[in-house]
């Protein structure tokens, strides 16, 4: 499963988001950029892989299903997130980017630009559950990362990826479903969907979505000796997803702490790593 280790790299993530300085780098900064439906975020870890800082930005206008349509939007956003890093101490220069599973080509690339555009220097592509993959760090089962628009799936065997995939479906498809029942605006439903004083009224009206989800996820699992689901993604914070997707696949299902908080992580690592490779 989840190892506790695993899950306080994870909370040291979320307590770095303060830009306190806490804790000191050691050896030289790299970032990871996340560029999600719903959120941009951007993760800063040190030479010995921990979390330094990070800054998280809700955003449901520059991402759509894994896209890119608002690239002046999705620059404007970074580049507030790289200038509040650097001021707060933290002159992040070298960055990786990730896309979602099965994205290609000027698709792919499109995520690096914008981390050019903000004069970044990009150290490599990886696609988003794979980064998810090494903070979990699992050399068997499968990552699922729920965002806001794909679920993106990657299948681990002997610490390689051996399948990715990635379907449009994700936390909007949830406030689709909220907002037809309540008759409200899509940015009221995604509101109402993120109160947690709201959230088990709200689950079973949204159950049938995550069953969905799950179906998909069953589906593309079904040739693949899989025994353990890795949730990640800000969609996979709602509570009892877990339940739903371990019902409905027949799996073990593990979701760690802040489940939004380990995909942007796992890509400043894996910048980390390339910069290590190449010395």
């Amino acid at each position: 499963m989840i190892s506790e280790s695993v899950n306080q790299r994870i909370t040291d993530f979320q307590a770095a988001l303060k830009l306190n300085g806490s804790r000191r780098p050691i050896g030289d900064l790299y970032a990871g950029v996340d560029l999600g439906t719903s959120y941009i975020v951007t993760a800063v870890v040190d030479g010995q892989g921990a979390p330094i800082a990070g800054v998280v930005t809700h955003s449901l206008s520059s991402i759509r299903d894994g896209l890119i349509l608002d690239y002046v939007g999705a620059i404007a956003i970074l580049r507030r997130q790289v200038e509040t890093l650097r001021g707060a101490g933290f002159p992040i220069k070298a960055a990786a980017a990730a896309y979602p599973p099965g994205t290609v080509g000027r698709n792919a690339q499109a995520f690096g630009n914008v981390l050019q555009a903000v004069e970044l220097k990009v150290e490599g592509l990886i696609d988003e559950p794979t980064a998810a993959s090494l903070v979990l760090e699992i050399t068997e089962g499968a990552v699922v990362d729920i965002g806001g628009g794909t679920t993106g799936i990657s299948v681990i065997e002997n610490g390689e990826v051996v399948y990715t995939a990635d379907e449009p479906t994700g936390g909007v498809h949830v406030d689709l479903v909220l907002a037809g029942h309540y008759r409200i605006e899509d940015h009221e439903a995604e509101a109402m969907k993120r109160d947690p004083s709201r959230q088990n009224e709200l689950f079973p009206l949204v159950q049938p979505v995550f069953q969905k989800m799950a179906t998909i996820v069953r589906q593309h699992l079904q040739d693949h000796s899989v025994e353990t689901l890795y949730l990640v993604g800000g969609t996979s914070s709602f509570p009892s997803i877990e339940r739903v997707m371990a019902e409905e696949t027949g799996l073990v299902v593990a979701k760690p702490r802040h489940p939004l908080l380990v995909t942007p992580l796992g890509i400043a690592l894996n910048c980390a790593q390339r910069l290590k490779d190449q010395s």
